[in-house]
C-alpha cells in the first residue's frame, strides 16, 4: 500500500484496535515504521491478531480519564476509532463524554496530533435533521478539532472492504435478491470509498503539518445511487441482472429490519447505515490531497474496490470484519468460576465421548465448528434459534466466521464470541443472542487415563430473574437432541477425518493435543 511515511516516526495511541478499521489500521501503522500502543478494555482480545507482539497493549477506556493517563504517556498522534452504536436514548451523550475526556487529557500529555474517522455529513442540512449516530459523529469531531490539539477529522460515507458493514450489506443485499423492492434511499447518491484509502489517509494523517486542524471529505472518484451500487456489484460479481423495485413506504426502521433479515448485518447495526442515506453524501472538497497526493489509481475506483473485496472474501483472507466489536448490550462477562458468583444458580448440561481420532483430527473439528460447516446437529432448531434472535433484534446466526478454519479471541461466531481458546485444547464461546441471562459453550480435548482422545462439552447458563429459570426449563428437554447430537457429530466427524488422512493410524497412535489446524 503506498501510504506516505513521515520524516520521523511517531508513537501511535491506536483505539478501536479490535474493530474493522482500528484492527487494519494497526499493521499499517508498523509497516510505516510508527511504534504502536493499543488502548482496549479487554487486551485479551487483541493477543491473536498476528502483529499482537509487536504492539504495546493497555487496559483502559476512553470514558476513564485515569486509565487514559498511562495510555497518552510519550504518545506522539492518537487515533480515535470507537464510536457507540447503540440506539439507546443516551448515545449521544456517552459519545460526547467520551471524545471531551479523550481530548482533555490527550492534550495534559502533550499529545501532538489526534485523528479521527467520522462519517460524511451532507452540507447544508442542520444537525436536528441529521440521523441520531451521523449527528453524534459530526459533534464527536467538532469537540476533538476544539481540543487545542491539531486535529486531523476524516469523512467517509460508506467503506468498501472485505467485512465491512458497508459491503457485507450490499453484498448481500444484491446475492440473494435477483428481484427486490426497495426503499427510497436507494435512489440517493453516496461517494463511497475503498477501505485501503481510508487506511491511506489515516496512516498519512500522522504526518500532517502542526498548524493543520481540520476536517477532511474522503471519497472515491464515483459518486453512485445506492441502486447503481448494487447493480454493478451484481456485474463485478458475475451476477445476473437484478430487478430493483423501489417503494416509498418502508422507513428506516422497517428498511433495517429488512436488512436484518436478507443479510447478516443485524438491524440494530443496519438502521445507522441506512439512515445516514436519508440525505445525500458526497464530498464537498478533496483538499486531503494537498497533503497526502494521490498516486496512480488512487483513489481506488469503485469497481476495483469491489473487486479486491470479492477477492479477499474467496481467498478466505478477511482480516477484520464489522463483526468484530460487540453488538449493543452484548454480555462481556468472563466465564464464572466459583458458583457463589452466580448466586447458586449456574446451570451445566454436560456431555463427553471416546474419539477414535487423534487430538489434532478432533481439535480441526473444533475449531471449524460454525459459518458453513454449521454446528453439528439438528441444523433446523439453530436456524429457528437464529430466526428467533433476529426477530427480537439480535444477532442471528449469520454472521458466520471470519476465517474458515482459525479463530481468535474475540471473533464473532454466529450468535458466539470467542472467550478464549488454549490451542489444540479448549474452545470457549461465550453467547451474544438475546436471552434472559448468560450463556457459554465449552468444547475441550482431552486424554482419558488409558491415553485415548476424549471430547468434552460442557453448556452453561447463569439465568436472570424468573424470565432466566423459565427459559432453561424450557430449553432443557432439547438438550438431549442439540448438545447430544453435537458431541456425537464432532466425534463422528474426527473421527471420519482421520481415516481419511493420509498415513491415519488411528487415535491411540497420536501424540499430544498441540497444534491448531
Amino acid at each position: 500500500m503506498d501510504i506516505p511515511t513521515p520524516s520521523a516516526n511517531a508513537r501511535c495511541l491506536v483505539t478501536g484496535a479490535s474493530g474493522y478499521i482500528g484492527g487494519r489500521l494497526v499493521p499499517e501503522l508498523l509497516g510505516s515504521g510508527h511504534s504502536v500502543r493499543c488502548l482496549a478494555r479487554h487486551p485479551d482480545k487483541l493477543r491473536d491478531f498476528p502483529w499482537a507482539n509487536r504492539v504495546e497493549t493497555v487496559r483502559g477506556d476512553v470514558t476513564d480519564a485515569e486509565s487514559l493517563r498511562a495510555a497518552f504517556d510519550g504518545v506522539d498522534v492518537a487515533y480515535y476509532l470507537v464510536h457507540s452504536m447503540s440506539s439507546t436514548p443516551d448515545f449521544e451523550a456517552t459519545d460526547r463524554l467520551a471524545a471531551r475526556t479523550f481530548a482533555a487529557k490527550a492534550r495534559a500529555a502533550g499529545v501532538r496530533r489526534l485523528v479521527y474517522l467520522g462519517g460524511l455529513a451532507p452540507r447544508g442540512v442542520p444537525d436536528d435533521e441529521l440521523s441520531p449516530h451521523l449527528r453524534s459523529r459530526t459533534e464527536v469531531g467538532r469537540i476533538l478539532l476544539d481540543s487545542g490539539i491539531p486535529t486531523t477529522v476524516l469523512r467517509a460515507a460508506v467503506v468498501i472492504g472485505s467485512g465491512s458493514a458497508s459491503f457485507e450489506m450490499l453484498r448481500y443485499l444484491t446475492e440473494r435478491l435477483p428481484v427486490m423492492v426497495t426503499p427510497s434511499w436507494v435512489g440517493t447518491r453516496v461517494q463511497p470509498i475503498a477501505v485501503r484509502d481510508v487506511l491511506r489517509y489515516l496512516v498519512g494523517s500522522a504526518a500532517m503539518p502542526p498548524d493543520v486542524n481540520r476536517a477532511f471529505d474522503i471519497g472515491g472518484p464515483d459518486v453512485l445511487t445506492y441502486r447503481e451500487m448494487m447493480t454493478r456489484y451484481a456485474e463485478t460479481a458475475g451476477l445476473r441482472k437484478r430487478l430493483i423495485v423501489p417503494v416509498p413506504v418502508l422507513t428506516p426502521g422497517l428498511s433495517s429490519h429488512w436488512i436484518g433479515l436478507v443479510t447478516p448485518v443485524p438491524a440494530s447495526l443496519a438502521r445507522p447505515l441506512t439512515e445516514s442515506l436519508r440525505h445525500e453524501v458526497v464530498c464537498a472538497e478533496h483538499d486531503i490531497a494537498r497533503y497526502l497526493p494521490d498516486g496512480p489509481g488512487r483513489p481506488i475506483p469503485f469497481a476495483e474496490s469491489l473487486r479486491l473485496a470479492l477477492r479477499r472474501v474467496r481467498d478466505a483472507q478477511v482480516t477484520t470484519r464489522w463483526s468484530s466489536a460487540s453488538p449493543p448490550g452484548a454480555p462481556s462477562d468472563p466465564l464464572p468460576t466459583d458458583p457463589d458468583w452466580a448466586g447458586g444458580s449456574l446451570y451445566t448440561d454436560s456431555r463427553s465421548r471416546e474419539v477414535d481420532a487423534s487430538p489434532d483430527a478432533l481439535w480441526r473439528v473444533i475449531e471449524g465448528v460454525g459459518g458453513e460447516n454449521g454446528w453439528y446437529s439438528f441444523p433446523l432448531a439453530w436456524a429457528v434459534r437464529g430466526w428467533a434472535d433476529r426477530l427480537v433484534g439480535g444477532v442471528g446466526l449469520r454472521r458466520g466466521r471470519r476465517d474458515a478454519h482459525r479463530l481468535r479471541v474475540g471473533d464473532a461466531l454466529d450468535f458466539w464470541r470467542v472467550e478464549e481458546i488454549d490451542r489444540g485444547r479448549l474452545l470457549r464461546l461465550r453467547a451474544e443472542m438475546r436471552l434472559p441471562g448468560l450463556a457459554w459453550l465449552e468444547m475441550t480435548v482431552d486424554r482419558d487415563e488409558r491415553g485415548r482422545t476424549s471430547y468434552r462439552q460442557r453448556a452453561l447458563f447463569h439465568p436472570r430473574g424468573l424470565a432466566g429459570q423459565a427459559y432453561w426449563w424450557s430449553v432443557a428437554p432439547f438438550h438431549a437432541v442439540v448438545f447430544g447430537g453435537m458431541a456425537r457429530n464432532i466425534a463422528r466427524t474426527a473421527e471420519t477425518e482421520s481415516e481419511r488422512a493420509p498415513g491415519a493410524s488411528g487415535a491411540s497412535g497420536a501424540s499430544g493435543a498441540s497444534g491448531g489446524g
